[in-house]
């Protein structure tokens, strides 16, 4: 079948594209040394998790109970969960993988730690935590001031073990330029290393030191000392990408494939792609180098200025000519690559203009256990 002949809309994952961007990523932490644990609430998907682990990723990084499962049912060596667990469900949950798997939680309060530790206690278990720094973004952790308090707070719980500190540098995603990446780089690096550095200075090594985002990936991996690097949009790389700097046109795997299925006055159209396609994402944490929702490839005359839940509604703002006409099959680079992922089943597989396979999104949702 060729791309063309495609029901729209659809979710296309140009392999060549995807398969270099999962090689030269894992490439890049081989050979300065890092390990590789991806995030993977990019893709959703153990089958793409098997492929990053055939590249060479040694553990994975989780956004939900679910996604951790996923890949301890793969065999992963290390599983890491992105935030504190403070729900007893999925504590449970939590423990039962971590009595065979190298499973660490990220902690920035005593409250969940006790809570943890209690529960450990009670599975006869010890489960590993990095304490999660806050590099500024203001979201989880601690300023580096409070790194050593908080370790010595938790190091009275015998069935917790500390391993190291975690970052996530989200700020970068309101960059306009590589070079304010390489600010926000700069200083995931600094503060890691102030932390790891007053944490031995008191008495608590860092067995790993864990941080990282697609975008400072490359410097950080190449010139910081973290030890372990967790990229997750690097599969699919997107819009926000390129504004960034960070990736180019030839380099974005995810698109979406859709219809012109309107054209009611000259510069105006519409396409049979919206929100739940594309998500309603202009760079996660304000983006100003983003204009719309999304980049219409082969046609830089065209701005989506507006979704509803099935319609993208586009436009020429500059008044340039554009060719396109009812019927006509358009691709286009989402924002946010993450939230189309998760609103679809399947990426079809695509060689150039050939479909050569499909691979299913297995875990996206809010829940994969039915209660």
């Amino acid at each position: 079948m060729k791309k063309h002949e495609i029901i729209t809309p659809a979710i296309l994952l140009d392999m060549d594209a995807f398969e270099n961007n999962i090689n030269s990523y894992q490439a890049l932490c081989n050979e300065h040394g890092k390990e590789n644990w991806p995030m993977i609430k990019t893709h959703k998907s153990s089958a793409v998790a098997k492929m990053q682990m055939d590249a060479g990723a040694t553990g994975f990084l989780c956004g939900t109970i679910d996604e951790c499962e996923m890949v301890y049912n793969l065999g992963a060596k290390h599983i890491m969960y992105a935030y504190p667990v403070a729900n007893p469900v999925n504590i449970q949950r939590i423990l039962k993988m971590a009595k065979d798997t190298d499973v660490i939680i990220r902690l920035d309060t005593v409250a969940a730690a006790e809570m943890l530790n209690a529960a450990a206690e009670e599975a006869g278990i010890v489960v590993s935590y990095t304490i999660i720094v806050d590099m500024n973004f203001h979201r989880f952790g601690m300023p580096v001031e409070d790194v050593v308090p908080f370790a010595k707070a938790l190091a009275p719980m015998k069935n917790l073990k500390f391993r190291g500190i975690s970052t996530h540098p989200g700020q970068v995603y309101g960059c306009t330029d590589y070079e304010g990446v390489k600010e926000i780089a700069k200083l995931e690096m600094d503060t890691m290393k102030a932390a790891a550095d007053a944490l031995a200075e008191a008495g608590f090594p860092c067995e790993m030191i864990t941080s990282g985002s697609t975008p400072t990936f490359k410097e950080v991996v190449t010139k910081g000392a973290t030890t372990v690097s967790h990229p997750g949009n690097y599969t699919f790389l997107d819009n926000i990408q390129m504004a960034l700097g960070v990736a180019e046109e030839k380099d974005c795997a995810l698109r979406i494939l859709a219809t012109v299925i309107s054209n009611p006055h000259e510069g105006f159209y519409l396409f049979d792609a919206g929100a739940k396609c594309m998500g309603l994402d202009q760079g996660a944490h304000g983006n100003a180098a983003i204009q719309g929702f999304g980049y219409v490839v082969g046609h830089p005359e065209l701005t989506i200025v507006g979704l509803s839940e099935e319609v993208a509604k586009v436009k020429c703002l500059n008044g340039d000519p554009c060719d396109l006409k009812v019927g006509d099959k358009v691709e286009i680079i989402p924002n946010h690559s993450c939230s189309s992922a998760n609103n679809t089943t399947w990426y079809t597989c695509v060689r150039g203009d050939e479909v050569v396979d499909s691979i299913e999104v297995d875990y996206r949702g809010n829940n994969h256990k039915k209660f």
